[in-house]
């Protein structure tokens, strides 16, 4: 490869795992105002699958399609304007959220206030496996639901990439969190902080909890009529936080009906929030779980990893030393 190109995983139509394929690309080049990334790591996440087979975030891409938004790495080249990072510095960050990004690569463009100063105390996998779940994380925790001291605070699917972000998120902010996960990932989200946990092969949320001030909801309706069923262990006035399935005519109607609130959410891009983020993990207040790295081209392997929906923590895909 010249030092004009480099490695990229491509997508040219949707479907499984199968379309995912290696292959030498024209590198890009920063704008004024951007910075250009060699990835040294790339978070996978459940979008990254959904997206892949046409569901997800499909209706805004285009093809040839480099999948990716979870990136850690260095700077390597600054555009035009850019003052607040330079070539060599360590960086984490989600860019250009919900449009493609291209993280499954060896090199990304994106604005230099997308980025972040990586934690210093996280190599480069642990790294990337923060982004976009502790995002969706804090942004739900912290800015959508504002979650206080005291409050009882329902997660569902606590164990995954975003849930044992919310948990810890919840804790620091001195909430009592209450998580659902299988009996196996117990233990440590009681160390990740959470004061209850549920089974949910086991034991229905709905029938064990109540007066609930917050729920943020990581499974949706699609599975087991989640959301809906977490309209159920509300408080009057309590809200509900709908991630992965967003809200539905349906569910509104009955968030109405049970006198409590919803919001719907979607994760974006913010620096400033991840250098927070980043000081929690140096503080050793919260903590990354990775539960298998994958080299580039084992791509398609990481996909069907995190698509089987059992993972504790995040699937990291290694890319260049």
């Amino acid at each position: 490869m010249s030092e004009h190109t480099m490695r990229a995983v491509t997508v040219t139509e949707f479907g499984g795992p199968e379309v995912l394929t290696v292959k030498e690309v024209v590198r890009p080049e920063p704008l004024p105002t951007e910075v250009l990334v060699r990835v040294h790591a790339a978070g996978v996440n459940p979008v990254d699958w959904k997206t892949r087979e046409g569901q997800g975030m499909a209706g805004l891409q285009t093809f040839p399609l480099i999948l990716g938004w979870d990136v850690s790495g260095v700077v390597e080249e600054v555009g035009f304007g850019v003052t607040t990072l330079a070539p060599g510095d360590e960086v984490y960050g989600m860019p250009w959220f919900p449009r493609a990004a291209g993280g499954y690569a060896e090199y990304v463009t994106a604005p230099a206030r997308q980025w972040a100063r990586k934690p210093a105390t996280l190599d480069h996998a642990h790294a990337a496996a923060v982004p976009l779940a502790a995002l969706t994380a804090w942004q739900t925790v912290v800015d959508t639901a504002h979650v206080q001291a005291g409050q009882h605070v329902l997660i569902t699917a606590a164990a995954g990439g975003v849930g044992h972000f919310a948990v810890q998120f919840a804790r620091h902010l001195g909430a009592h969190v209450i998580a659902t996960a299988s009996a196996a990932r117990h233990p440590w989200l009681k160390e990740l902080g959470a004061d209850e946990t549920i089974d949910y092969t086991t034991t229905r949320f709905e029938d064990v909890i109540k007066d609930i001030d917050v729920v943020i909801d990581l499974v949706g309706d699609a599975h087991d009529n989640t959301s809906t069923r977490s309209l159920k262990v509300l408080r009057p006035g309590g809200l509900l936080v709908a991630v992965p399935s967003g809200v539905s005519p349906d569910l509104a109607r009955a968030a109405e009906a049970a006198g409590v609130r919803l919001a719907a959410y979607l994760v974006e891009p913010d620096g400033p929030a991840l250098t927070t983020i980043a000081g929690l993990i140096d503080a050793g207040d919260v903590a990354v779980e990775v539960e298998e790295t994958f080299p580039l081209e084992q791509v398609g392997t990481a996909h069907a990893h995190v698509q089987a929906g059992r993972t504790r923590g995040k699937v990291v895909l290694t890319v260049t030393d």
